[in-house]
């Protein structure tokens, strides 16, 4: 019978170690295929729509413990609904405030599976200064060897909805416009 030696122990155990923080990779948000649109009802005849143009972050995925942590940064001033006055009066203070708070951020690190895809991710939101719990449902999920980049691609299509008057945002709810706002996330990162 072979002795064990303490050097052998701590051999395995690094190498053990390594296989495990091998799984977990880090991957940076592609600002050409992550979006933020939101959606609210107009008086119960329209939707309007709009979303950020300018965003950046990072998501880190360890598939094999159905791990993960996200950060992304949003660019309130980026907004763009087609139309630039309404642009001008969402970045005011009667909305977003983007003078004052130039940016929303969403972090999360609470990550939900349903097999080896993301199902959901729980959070939190930073908008105009206030922070509320947020949970964004994947209606989609997927990782892939991108042919162009030559590095693995993960990423999505989440959707949650909020109070916006929860973040102080309570312009037009006097007369008839909801306080709720579905948010549209369409993210992919790209590992690093």
């Amino acid at each position: 019978m072979r002795k064990i030696t303490a050097a052998t122990l701590v051999g395995l155990a690094l190498a053990f170690t390594g296989a495990a923080q091998a799984q977990s990779a880090t991957y940076s948000i592609d600002p050409t295929h992550t979006f933020v649109t939101f959606e609210i009802d107009h008086m119960g005849t329209s939707t309007n729509r709009g979303r950020f143009d300018k965003k950046d972050g990072s998501v880190k995925l360890d598939k094999a413990a159905k791990k993960g942590s996200v950060e992304i940064t949003i660019d309130m001033a980026s907004i763009s609904t087609g139309t630039t006055a309404f642009d001008k009066h969402l970045q005011g203070p009667d909305f977003f405030n983007a003078e004052k708070f130039p940016t929303a951020k969403f972090t999360a690190d609470k990550f939900s599976f349903n097999g080896d895809k993301v199902s959901e991710i729980t959070g939190t939101l930073t908008l105009v200064g206030k922070t509320q719990p947020v949970t964004l449902k994947a209606s989609k999920f997927n990782c892939y060897q991108s042919p162009m980049l030559k590095r693995e691609v993960c990423g999505g299509d989440f959707e949650t909805t909020i109070d916006r008057s929860a973040y102080g945002i309570d312009f037009g709810l006097n007369w008839g416009f909801p306080k709720e706002v579905k948010l549209l996330v369409q993210v992919e990162a790209v590992k690093q």
